[in-house]
């Protein structure tokens, strides 16, 4: 055997590394951003709450981790979680609008586009609704709107702030003046939480628009919203094509609702817990204090006179 068949036959027993099985790459280890595609452990940003490491982008999230995200742990309880849709109007249009809701309740697990509750933010109580886009584009049905409303009529009973994390693509055509009734009742429901001198803060994400916009997502106390959302009533395109001239740069965004007046404060989603409880402790009642409570007062040393301290403010009922 010559020198050169040795080393061929050599090298065909030695194992080509390149001829090794590729490792396996479990799916959703890693997550590209949509805004500057940084490749990312998904373990990492879900640390991060899911916004970009690298650019901060606020991906996109489902109505559990928002959930997980703003309640303290085992405080959260689902109120009217059983709440499904019909098809009153028998809808159609490239399929069965029943047969589209079956559709959407397999894929996200949910039976509609909110998932309402009350928990715990901080130790501080709330009445919370999250809008889930991922079923139907977070589109507002009679569903939604009950609700809501359910929500929100039990947060006045029991004296709580009303948090809703807004994202929706407006109303659900395929309910027709059902769906619009709702804007109404809903805010007819806020109006009498907030007559009874109660907190309402919505938190516009990414997208807040139609008659969801038009509606509860305006109506808060204090309005937040995340970084760069769009926030907006009609598309742009269809704007543009209805007036026939070029929309402002960075129109219908937190950012240009924030500086229009539209918006109060524009708030990272890691802040968001930490700012939400600051505010809701501020509106927080605090207790009458007793006259012996307060120091003795002595009328020698001053000639202005001191009110009863029970007598300077009330208290709604």
């Amino acid at each position: 055997m010559s020198l050169f068949d040795w080393f061929a036959n050599r090298r065909k027993s030695v194992p080509n590394s390149q001829e090794r099985p590729e490792r396996e790459i479990a799916d959703g280890l890693w997550h590209k951003c949509e805004a500057c595609d940084a490749l990312s452990y998904t373990k990492d940003l879900r640390a991060n709450q899911m916004v970009c490491l690298e650019c901060g982008h606020h991906i996109r999230v489902y109505s559990d981790d928002r959930i997980e995200q703003l309640i303290d742990p085992n405080t959260w309880m689902p109120i009217n979680a059983g709440l499904h849709a019909t098809d009153p109007l028998k809808f159609r249009d490239r399929k069965k609008y029943s047969d589209r809701l079956r559709e959407f309740q397999e894929k996200t697990g949910h039976l509609d586009a909110v998932e309402t509750g009350t928990g715990k933010i901080e130790n501080l109580p709330v009445a919370l609704g999250v809008m889930e886009f991922q079923f139907i584009g977070g589109s507002m049905g009679s569903v939604v709107g009950e609700k809501l409303t359910r929500l929100i009529e039990h947060a006045t009973r029991e004296r709580l702030p009303v948090l809703i994390v807004c994202a929706s693509g407006g109303a659900r055509m395929q309910e027709g003046m059902l769906s619009l009734m709702q804007m109404a009742k809903i805010s007819g429901a806020l109006e009498r939480h907030r007559e009874a001198r109660l907190l309402y803060i919505p938190i516009l994400t990414h997208p807040t628009t139609g008659g969801v916009t038009a509606s509860f997502a305006m109506l808060g106390d204090i309005i937040i919203a995340e970084p760069k959302a769009t926030v907006a009533f009609t598309g742009g395109r269809v704007i543009e094509q209805t007036l026939r001239e070029k929309l402002p740069e960075n129109y219908q965004t937190s950012e240009y609702s924030f500086a229009h007046g539209f918006v109060d404060l524009i708030v990272p989603r890691t802040q968001l817990k930490k700012t939400l409880a600051g505010l809701i402790s501020l509106h927080q009642p605090q207790p009458f204090l007793a006259d012996s409570e307060f120091p003795a007062h002595d009328a020698t040393e001053s000639h202005h006179a001191v009110a009863t301290p029970t007598h300077a403010f009330k208290l709604s009922p």
